[in-house]
């Protein structure tokens, strides 16, 4: 089936229709930006979303999101789509960064800016990267640990290996454990940035690793299902939990205690920056290479702010 005929957008102010339905039907006299997400599960996806929508209202720009279900190759045909359909920029959150890339070439070959937000593209014709630095948290996050639990203890990974940016977080956490024997890591687990795959990976690690003294998890589907793993395992009272993007469930872990702290990005900020910077290159302005949104270790001494986000 062609993406056609399966896909749906959502867009601004309007029901929602088809790829080959949505730029035709916006308005003519506004910028019409193209946003191509990873999936609209993950609740952090969503919040990009969230703020590029308000960003774009608030530009008076017209925008439309395709959800690509974790599917690279739809990605890169969503772009392709758009290149013919004469957007006007393009924001995309890649799900693989080197194959996104000729997409990326042939939208810049046709004269439309590509903002990259928070997975990291390598070197090309995109106009910005959009999000955090990630190496530096995973570190960050990784001293954080070492200063919680002084005594240190067998650590195991929940990661994403299919995700370019969960490999630079669990890579800048790595890097700075390696200074101190403290935290030996028994085991990495593969998500694969899905929730129940996640959960049933965090099941495998904590079953095979009964001595298991802190799971560090790489983004919001393996962090739910680390979460969900210790629960339904009852470890909670042996097994200390520290990653990336808060939920309703962390909050939960952060409160019972075995959730020590967890990577806050602003998601809706990155999903505004990204509009921001399409509406200035619009305006035949230029932009920074890289704009950085800042994040936030959140533990039980600052977690209630966050609370009415995530009810």
């Amino acid at each position: 089936m062609s993406i056609h005929r399966r896909t749906f957008f959502v867009l601004i102010g309007a029901a929602t229709l088809s790829l080959a339905q949505a730029v035709p039907t916006l308005a003519a006299e506004a910028p019409t930006f193209a946003l191509v997400q990873i999936n609209q599960q993950a609740l952090f996806f969503n919040q990009v979303n969230a703020g590029a929508e308000a960003a774009a209202k608030k530009a008076g720009a017209n925008l439309v999101i395709y959800n690509a279900n974790n599917d690279p190759a739809s990605q890169n045909n969503a772009i392709e789509t758009y290149i013919e359909q004469k957007v006007q920029g393009i924001i995309v959150d890649a799900i693989d960064v080197n194959g996104i890339m000729p997409a990326v070439q042939e939208a810049a070959k046709a004269g439309i800016p590509v903002i990259s937000v928070d997975a990291v593209l390598p070197p090309g014709p995109q106009k910005a990267q959009v999000g955090v630095d990630n190496g530096k948290a995973g570190a960050d996050m990784a001293e954080f640990l070492e200063k919680s639990i002084p005594a240190g203890g067998k650590l195991g990974i929940v990661g994403a290996l299919n995700s370019a940016i969960q490999n630079l977080r669990q890579k800048g956490f790595e890097d700075r454990l390696k200074a101190s024997d403290k935290f030996p890591i028994v085991n990495i687990v593969d998500g694969r940035n899905i929730q129940d795959n996640a959960m049933s990976a965090a099941e495998n690690l904590l079953t095979g690793n009964p001595d298991l003294a802190v799971v560090y998890a790489t983004g919001e589907p393996a962090m739910v299902g680390t979460v969900a793993a210790v629960e339904s395992q009852g470890r909670q009272d042996s097994v200390k939990v520290v990653g990336w993007d808060l939920t309703a469930e962390s909050i939960k872990g952060i409160d019972a205690g075995y959730v020590l702290g967890v990577v806050q990005q602003d998601p809706a900020a990155m999903g505004a920056a990204a509009i921001e910077a399409l509406m200035k290159l619009h305006a035949g302005k230029t932009v920074d290479k890289e704009i950085n949104v800042p994040v936030t270790i959140v533990t039980k001494s600052n977690v209630d702010p966050y609370r009415a986000v995530f009810k």
